[in-house]
């Protein structure tokens, strides 16, 4: 109960005196504000047009004009882990969320498992008497839990909030997303021949959660975390927002650097002197190579309009998303609720450069240490933003937008987590239209927000003590401009790459992130001074030898409070990337190396299912068919990526499109007569390609007869970041192999008993392995 009982009890109920009070939720504060914090992903500062970039929003620009603009507000480098601060008030190792939930691996802080001693925000609130919604991505739930069959424990229902509807996951089709709402997948409710794109939908989910709650609690104010797909990739948008910025990114990267620098100078984002970085800053030898830039000068007449075009597409993806979020708000305004929302709107990391040097129209490339090539993209710049791409713009992109500063997303560089924030709040905040310059950290959103609703954060939540909040409230800057900054230490951390912030000082490693470099202990730290030196341009480690001990020794101590170690820069290629993906979690192997499906049930993410890629595998469907049967047996992926096996035209076929390249790689065979049957591929690994995929012989076979084969290959990642789970009896989201059908193409005319996915030649060889590995650590 929330309360003691103060009624009386006799005998008789006619003698006894009732206490609802005691039984009822918590109310809020007599006049306590509305929330909604909007978290976009993968953008840098110098983007959007309230810090001087090209990309037009209207909307946030309408907030900072009613609000404040922060300068030197700073994230963790990467999405799940600051989105987990977000959640918790906690630093992201803390989290168990070093990286993201697809990377995660059985350390403490790498586990993507938060620990109950860090409690949500949303239970506060929603404790405190507020009504809690999270809308769109949720990147933090543990990869072992995104199964339907999975533990519901760390879903968003039971962190504290009272609906969910989103997608599971790092990224999604933003034309064919992969939902989830409340504890359970879902289709998407339209087409995108009907007019459908994600951020829409979000926005009117959004929107509903609101109403719903208004109609029968009016004075009842709401929490909501509204999360876009936007800017990750994919890049999709409508076509009338990719065509308002036709042109304006033909000057190149290195024109927008000189172009917005004076811009973010001129609106107090900057400091006055502030100069930019080199366009790849770093040693040889010290980050990845897919992490380089391509000068513009260096580029063909083709290219240019190729990356130009990337950009644009980008743009309208964020203008279009912006303005989904305008409807929200024009909606606050509507229904008088605008003036008492304190708004957060913010990004969770810098800028991208997952596109690599060439830009990406398939960004799963990035994921399966795939290299990216002009020509192959060029193909597809008429279609770019279209659901025939999984675009990504290229690194010289990514530091135009995280402009003055070195790096971008994943770096922990100023490029990689310094971002945009925009602090809105008519009925609390007096100041209009002003920027802040205190330093401070995405772990005080969660203590600024509990302050503004006048909400302490618990010693105890459901019987856990608590660990403290990382953060610091941010509130005493709504008023004061020249009020010193309350914090005074912040660690970083991102796939080896380290840096910490004390009073003005910084010290960073030059160290990239995911390049298997290893050897830490023999970096290279560089030291910046950033109250004066804003984009860490001016390396002063040699001048100041004592205030960088002093720093290392910060930061290692940081380090080791915080779950911090041990350090992983594993890349995802060449040699480190089936050493990356064994530390990853994965479905164990039964010991007959068999699983099987049945039809009738929800998508498996990639991660739960049978893996398929980098061994031999077999499929095998026990069917029942007919002269009319036809549809998908199982699938898996989407056209940038996947497999399946499907009836159609009287013929059995199995494709395996490799990461969209070409045409998909297909066998057919005719069907056989009506009745029992088994139908059913089998891939048998002969060599590896020069970028760690597999070649190898693939048989159709129908009952015991071998029909057709032919040498194919297969992807050595995976399918997808998320998403795009195995089906059978149907194919969910993007289609496998578009040529050949669209949409769920059920399978219909027959009847599928069971699916069997055999890997058994592969397992032994991976329990020997987890055995010799089990008897070293002994």
């Amino acid at each position: 109960m929330a309360r003691e009982f103060n009624g009386i009890i006799e005998l008789d109920v006619r003698d006894s005196t009732p206490d609802w009070d005691a039984f009822l939720p918590e109310k809020a504060p007599e006049g306590a504000p509305n929330v909604l914090v909007v978290l976009f992903d993968d953008t840098g500062q110098a983007a959007w047009s309230p810090y001087g970039g090209r990309i037009q929003m209207p909307t946030l620009d309408r907030l900072a004009a009613n609000g404040l603009t922060y300068s030197q507000w700073h994230t963790t480098a990467l999405c799940s882990p600051t989105r987990s601060t977000f959640l918790t008030g906690r630093n992201h190792h803390q989290n168990g969320f070093a990286s993201i939930s697809e990377s995660s691996s059985g350390f403490p802080g790498y586990s993507s498992h938060i620990p109950k001693s860090n409690g949500t925000m949303a239970s506060v609130l929603r404790d405190a008497g507020w009504s809690t919604y999270w809308v769109g991505k949720n990147h933090n739930i543990p990869i072992d839990a995104w199964s339907a069959g999975g533990s519901k424990k760390d879903w968003p229902l039971a962190q504290g909030y009272d609906r969910f509807y989103g997608f599971i996951g790092g990224e999604t089709n933003q034309w064919y997303p992969s939902l989830a709402e409340d504890n359970h997948y879902i289709d998407q409710p339209y087409m995108p021949e009907d007019g459908y794109h994600l951020s829409a939908d979000l926005a009117d989910k959004a929107m509903q959660f609101i109403r719903d709650s208004k109609q029968t609690e009016p004075d009842k104010p709401w929490y909501l975390w509204f999360c876009p797909g936007a800017n990750h990739a994919p890049h999709h948008a409508p076509q009338e927002y990719i065509d308002k910025y036709k042109g304006m990114f033909d000057d190149g990267y290195e024109a927008y650097r000189e172009w917005v620098l004076p811009r973010m100078i001129e609106r107090g984002i900057l400091p006055e002197g502030t100069e930019l970085t080199e366009l790849n800053p770093m040693a040889e030898g010290t980050y990845a190579p897919g992490d380089a830039v391509r000068p513009w000068d260096t580029l063909s007449d083709d290219e240019k309009r190729l990356f130009s075009r990337m950009a644009e597409v980008y743009a309208g993806f964020s203008e279009y998303t912006d303005a989904q979020v305008g409807r929200i708000i024009d909606y606050l305004e509507e229904s008088g609720q605008l003036e008492n929302t304190l708004i957060v709107y913010a990004a969770d990391n810098g800028a991208s450069g997952e596109g690599s040097p060439n830009g990406s129209v398939n960004e799963g490339k990035f994921i399966n240490g795939f290299p990216d090539t002009v020509e192959e993209n060029l193909k597809y710049l008429d279609v770019l933003g279209s659901p025939d791409t999984y675009n990504h713009y290229p690194t010289g992109w990514a530091v135009a937008f995280s402009t003055p500063y070195r790096m971008f997303k994943r770096y922990v560089y100023q490029g990689g987590i310094a971002d945009p924030l925009v602090v809105s709040w008519p009925k609390g905040i007096a100041a209009r239209g002003e920027v802040r310059g205190q330093y401070h950290h995405s772990t005080d959103i969660v203590p600024t927000i509990l302050e503004a609703c006048g909400v302490t954060f618990p010693d105890e939540i459901d019987g856990v003590t608590q660990t403290p909040l990382s953060g610091v409230s941010m509130a005493y800057s709504f008023e004061d401009e020249s009020a010193p900054t309350a914090k005074t230490t912040q660690y970083y951390e991102m796939f080896g790459n380290r840096g910490i912030w004390h009073e003005g000082w910084k010290a960073v490693t030059e160290h990239g992130p995911i390049t298997g470099i290893g050897a830490f202990e023999r970096d290279r730290w560089q030291l910046f001074h950033t109250d004066v030196d804003r984009a860490e341009g001016h390396d002063l480690a040699d001048e100041h030898p004592e205030k960088l001990a002093e720093l290392q020794a910060l930061w290692l101590s940081e380090a080791k409070a915080n779950n911090v170690l041990p350090l992983n820069d594993l890349a995802v290629a060449g040699k480190d990337l089936e050493v990356f993906l064994a530390m990853e979690f994965s479905v164990p192997v039964p010991p007959s190396g068999q699983y099987v499906y049945y039809p009738g049930t929800s998508e498996i993410p990639e991660r739960n299912a049978a893996n398929t890629h980098a061994v031999s595998f077999k499929v095998l469907g026990q069917v029942v068919t007919t002269a009319q049967t036809e549809g998908i047996i199982f699938a898996q992926g989407s056209r940038f990526g996947g497999h399946a096996l499907f009836v159609k035209d009287g013929q059995l076929h199995y494709v395996q499109n490799f990461l969209g390249i070409g045409e998909p790689q297909k066998l057919s065979a005719p069907m056989p007569t009506a009745g029992e049957h088994v139908l059913g591929i089998e891939f048998e690994k002969e060599r590896m390609g020069d970028h760690h995929e597999w070649y190898g012989t693939a048989t159709l076979h129908i009952d015991d007869q071998a029909v057709t084969s032919a040498e194919i290959r297969t992807m050595t990642g995976h399918f997808a970041l998320c998403g795009e789970g195995l089906c059978i009896g149907y194919d969910s989201g993007d289609s496998v192999s578009a040529a050949d059908y669209l949409g769920r193409f059920d399978y219909t005319g027959g009847e599928i008993r069971k699916v069997i996915f055999d890997v058994a030649d592969d397992a032994y060889v991976d329990l020997e392995a987890h055995l010799a590995a089990a008897m070293a650590r002994d």
